[in-house]
C-alpha cells in the first residue's frame, strides 16, 4: 500500500471519526437532554394535575358542606331550599375571610391570576410569584366555596404555574425551558379540570405563551395527556355537560344566523370584561372617598352577592346547573335574558371586591343563556329552516367565551370536549370568529390582556411593545470607563439643564426621554440621596439601546419559529 493510499484512509477515518464525535454530540446535547426535558414535563404535568384534581375536590366539599347538597352539580336548586339568612352569611363571611389573608400577607391585596401567568412567560422567563400566588389561591379557594360568582380556572392554572416555577429554579432552567414548563403545567391544569386534553395544550399555547413553536408542542402534549389520564382515572370519561339531542345543523341557510350571534356574543363579552373593569373602578373610588378599610373590601362583595343569591341562587359558584339547563333547552327566554344581566353584575361584584377566581365558568354561562334566548327568536322566526334552538346555546357559550378569554382556538375545542358533540362544529366555529374579532377591537384583545394593560404592562401590542421594559438602564448604559464613554463636560452640562435619566429605570421609560432630547445620549445618574447635584455613572446612548433592542426581537422571533 503506498503512502498517497494510507493518507487517503487516514483522511477517510479521520472524517468517520468527526462525524461520529459531531453526531454524539448532538445525540448528548439535544435528543438526550429533549427526551430528560419530555419526562421533567412530564412530572410537571403529573403535579399540576394532581393540585387542579384537589383543588376542585376541595371547592365541591365544602360547597356540599355550606349549601346542604349532596351533589354540587344541583347547587342551585339545593341552596334556594335554604333559609335566606344563610345564603346571605355565607359569601360574608367568606369575603371577609378572603379581605384578612389577602391584606394581612400581600402589599396588595390582589388575587393573582391567569394574567400574571401570562406576564410571567412574558417578562419573567416562565416564573411567577410564589408565597403571594399561593395565598391567592387559598382566597379564590374560600371564594368559590362560599358562593363567589366566578370560575375555578383562573386560580388553578397560576398554582399550576407556582408549580413549575419551583421546578424551573430547582433546575436552573434557562428563560425558554422555564417558559415550556410553565406551558406543561397550564396545560395539565386546564385538562385536568375539564377533561379537555385538546384544548388544554392549545391554551397554554394560545393564551399563556401566546405562540405555537414546534420545541414546546411535543412536552405541552405530554403534560396535558397527563392531566386528562388523572382526571379520568378518578371522575370517569365524562364530558362536563350532557346534551339533549345531536344538535346536528340541516341547514346551510341558517348560517347567517350563526353570523348574527357570533357579533351579538362578541358585544356581550365587551359588556362583561367592561363592566367587572367599571366595577372595579367604582370600588376603589368608593373606598378610598369613604375611608373603608381594605380588608372589609371583600367582605362587602361578599354580602351583596349573598343578598343578590337569596333571589337568584343561579349567580352561586360555577353555574353548572343553569349551563346545562340553557344547553338542553330547560329555561324559557326571559329567564336566560335575565340571569345573563345577573350573572354579569354577579362576576362584577366578586371580581371587584378582590375575591378571586376565573372568568372562565362565568363566560360559559353568560353565552350558553345568550346563545338560547337568540336561539328561540331565531328558530320562532323562521321554524322551517331552523335546528334546535338549543344549538345556538352551544355556539353562543363557545362565542362568549372566545371573545373572553381572547381564544378562539382552544375554546372551541374546550366547547366541543366539554359537550362530547362535534357535531356542530360549523356553527360554533362561524360564531366564534365574528365574535373574536368584534371584542379584540373594543378591548385589548382580551380580559387578561385588559387586565394587565390597566397595570401599565402593555402585552397586547407583542414583543416590541413590551420587550424594553425587560432591561434597565443601568446594564445598558455606558460607564465612564468604557472606551467610548460619553464626554463628561457634556454630561454635567445637560444634568444641569435637568436633561438626564436615573439608573433603576427601564428601558421602555427612558427611551421616550432619550428621543426628547433630540441628542444621541442622555446622561444616567444616580438617584438623589441629598443635596447638591446628582451623581454621573454613565450614559445611555440611543444606538446601545437599538441594538439590545434588536437581540431581544431576534431572540424572541428564533424562540417563537423553533
Amino acid at each position: 500500500m503506498t503512502e498517497l493510499q494510507k493518507s487517503l484512509i487516514r483522511q477517510k477515518v479521520d472524517v468517520a471519526l468527526t462525524a461520529c464525535r459531531s453526531g454524539w454530540h448532538v445525540l448528548r446535547t439535544r435528543i438526550l437532554f429533549q427526551i430528560q426535558f419530555w419526562f421533567i414535563a412530564l412530572f410537571v404535568g403529573i403535579l399540576a394535575s394532581i393540585a387542579a384534581i384537589g383543588f376542585r375536590f376541595g371547592i365541591e366539599t365544602f360547597q356540599a358542606w355550606l349549601y346542604q347538597t349532596d351533589d354540587v352539580a344541583y347547587l342551585r336548586s339545593d341552596a334556594a331550599l335554604l333559609d335566606w339568612w344563610w345564603i346571605l352569611l355565607i359569601p360574608m363571611i367568606g369575603g371577609l375571610a378572603v379581605g384578612v389573608i389577602l391584606n394581612r400577607f400581600t402589599d396588595d391585596g390582589r388575587v393573582r391570576s391567569v394574567a400574571d401567568v401570562i406576564e410571567g412567560a412574558a417578562l419573567y422567563d416562565g416564573r411567577v410569584e410564589g408565597r403571594k400566588g399561593l395565598l391567592s389561591s387559598l382566597a379564590s379557594f374560600i371564594t368559590l366555596s362560599t358562593g363567589g360568582s366566578t370560575g375555578r380556572e383562573g386560580p388553578v392554572v397560576h398554582l399550576a404555574a407556582i408549580l413549575s416555577t419551583y421546578v424551573s429554579r430547582l433546575i436552573c432552567a434557562d428563560s425558554i425551558t422555564g417558559r415550556d414548563l410553565l406551558g406543561c403545567a397550564v396545560a395539565a391544569a386546564v385538562s385536568a379540570s375539564f377533561n379537555a386534553p385538546i384544548a388544554g395544550a392549545l391554551f397554554a399555547l394560545e393564551v399563556v405563551l401566546r405562540h405555537f413553536a414546534v420545541h414546546a408542542f411535543a412536552p405541552i402534549v405530554i403534560a396535558s395527556v397527563a392531566g386528562t389520564v388523572i382526571n379520568r382515572s378518578i371522575y370517569g370519561d365524562v364530558t362536563g355537560f350532557l346534551l339533549s339531542n345531536e344538535n346536528i345543523m340541516p341547514f346551510n341557510v341558517e348560517l347567517p344566523a350563526f353570523l348574527i350571534l357570533g357579533l351579538l356574543c362578541g358585544l356581550i363579552a365587551v359588556v362583561l370584561m367592561r363592566t367587572i373593569f367599571w366595577f372595579d373602578t367604582m370600588g376603589t373610588t368608593l373606598q378610598s372617598s369613604w375611608c373603608i378599610p381594605k380588608f372589609l373590601r371583600p367582605m362587602i362583595a361578599g354580602t351583596l352577592l349573598g343578598a343578590l343569591a337569596i333571589y337568584y341562587p343561579h349567580i352561586i359558584g360555577v353555574g353548572f346547573e343553569t349551563t346545562s339547563d340553557a344547553l338542553t333547552g330547560r329555561l324559557v327566554m326571559h329567564e336566560a335574558i335575565v340571569f345573563v344581566f345577573i350573572k354579569i353584575v354577579a362576576v362584577a361584584i366578586t371580581m371587584a371586591g378582590r375575591m378571586g377566581g376565573g372568568v372562565f365558568s362565568p363566560s360559559l354561562m353568560i353565552g350558553a343563556m345568550s346563545g338560547l334566548a337568540f336561539g328561540i327568536v331565531a328558530t320562532g322566526i323562521f321554524p322551517n329552516v331552523s335546528s334546535d334552538y338549543t344549538l345556538y346555546a352551544l355556539a353562543g357559550m363557545g362565542a362568549v367565551t372566545a371573545a373572553v378569554l381572547g381564544a378562539p382556538i382552544s375554546t372551541t375545542l374546550i366547547v366541543f370536549e366539554l359537550t362530547g358533540n362535534w357535531q356542530t362544529g360549523i356553527a360554533v366555529m362561524v360564531s366564534v370568529s365574528l365574535s373574536s374579532a368584534v371584542a379584540s377591537k373594543l378591548v385589548h384583545r382580551s380580559f387578561f390582556l385588559t387586565q394587565l394593560e390597566r397595570r401599565g404592562v402593555h402585552l397586547a401590542a407583542g414583543p416590541q411593545a413590551y420587550l424594553l421594559g425587560t432591561f434597565k438602564v443601568e446594564s445598558v448604559m455606558r460607564r465612564a470607563e468604557h472606551s467610548k464613554a460619553a464626554d463628561p463636560k457634556i454630561c454635567a452640562a445637560l444634568i444641569l439643564e435637568g436633561t438626564y435619566i436615573y439608573q433603576e429605570l427601564m428601558l421602555d421609560q427612558a427611551m421616550p426621554i432619550l428621543e426628547a432630547t433630540g441628542s444621541g445620549f442622555i446622561p444616567v445618574v444616580a438617584a438623589v440621596t441629598g443635596e447638591g447635584p446628582p451623581e454621573l455613572k454613565g450614559a445611555l446612548f440611543q444606538v446601545d439601546v437599538l441594538r439590545v433592542f434588536n437581540r431581544a426581537l431576534a431572540a424572541k422571533a428564533a424562540e417563537e419559529h423553533s
